[in-house]
């Protein structure tokens, strides 16, 4: 049985599913749970359904809510850290949800909240293919492209809380519409929402494709990340070439990076890479380091995939729970 007032539960929430894990002082996973998301739910009944999450983990872990030292969440969304408002989650449906005073209220323990994707890269950063960085970025590529910095060792926020939106950096200032209002985002060319646009746009166009088979097998609406890895697999001459552009273009997006901030690593994750892992990344490095502006030493900038997986989110919404309260013995 863990002391009481040691362990935290870490929470990533995404657009369709709520997963959530009991962690002790040593990262050791006590509990588990997850369930599905439904933003069409009223906001309160949205944050009941995380604070039954919340106590069916502790359950799993034998323990009881009272026992836990804090739990941290990651929204997908703008988030402020410290008030823990949410301010615009628009694949939650959400504007100006003080989250955090709402779980607080129901759980009756202090709750933390953070942009997902801030809290997967402090995950890699802590616990995963990031640790023994001092700076480092992170690249999550799902159904958007999420970023994080680590400089110092510190999860690096900007002056209002709205720091590395690299989905946003431009890559084509005359390529595709982005859901942002501008045109050629990182986003708009390299997500797979981006991958599945460019791949109905080949088979409307004649192209002979296996993918919207696999989704009509599988029951699926949209293209997941295990039908591009089964449409790759399959040798899909059209998942060939979207996933090579794709990668390409997360090459250059890498290298801008590197170019202005000069990271020790570059961690690409998300749901793409937990499925392809290094097959996915490689060539993204092979072209970060073709335009970089310091060629030299090029490969002194480590770029990897993250290797925790879906672990990734909950591991660092709790780390960064630690250090926020100031926790010694924090990674």
């Amino acid at each position: 049985m863990p002391a009481k007032k040691e362990a935290m539960v870490g929470i990533d929430m995404g657009g369709t599913r709520l997963r959530a894990l009991v962690l002790n002082a040593q990262n050791k996973i006590l509990g588990m749970h997850r369930a599905p998301t439904n933003p069409k739910q009223k906001t309160d009944r949205l944050v009941s359904d995380i604070a039954a999450v919340v106590q069916a983990a502790v359950q799993s872990a034998s323990l009881k809510v009272s026992d836990l030292r804090a739990v941290s969440i990651g929204v997908p969304g703008a988030v402020d850290a410290v008030s823990g408002m949410v301010y615009h989650a628009p694949n939650l449906g959400w504007k100006d949800v003080p989250l955090g005073s709402k779980l607080k209220a129901l759980l009756k323990v202090p709750v933390f909240v953070e942009n997902d994707v801030n809290v997967g890269v402090m995950g890699e950063y802590t616990l995963g293919a990031g640790q023994g960085a001092s700076e480092l970025v992170g690249i999550f590529v799902g159904t958007g492209i999420g970023g994080g910095i680590v400089i110092g060792g510190q999860l690096f926020l900007g002056s209002r809380g709205a720091a590395a939106e690299v989905g946003h950096i431009v890559i084509d200032m005359n390529g595709p519409l982005c859901g942002c209002g501008n045109r050629g985002c990182a986003e708009a060319l390299a997500s797979r929402t981006a991958m599945e646009r460019d791949v109905r746009d080949a088979i409307r166009r004649g192209e002979n494709s296996i993918v919207l088979k696999l989704m009509q097998e599988r029951g699926r609406t949209r293209m997941t990340s295990s039908i591009i890895q089964r449409a790759l697999k399959e040798h899909d001459p059209v998942m060939v070439r979207v996933i090579e552009h794709a990668q390409f273009c997360l090459g250059i997006l890498a290298a801008n990076v590197v170019n202005m901030l000069d990271p020790e690593y570059v961690i690409i994750g998300g749901g793409i890479v937990a499925r392809l892992g290094k097959d996915f990344v490689t060539p993204i490095r092979q072209t970060a380091y073709q335009y970089f502006l310091r060629r030299q030493d090029a490969r002194r900038v480590k770029i990897l995939p993250g290797i925790l997986g879906d672990d990734a989110g909950p591991f660092g919404a709790v780390a960064l729970a630690r250090r926020r309260l100031g926790d010694k013995r924090a990674n």
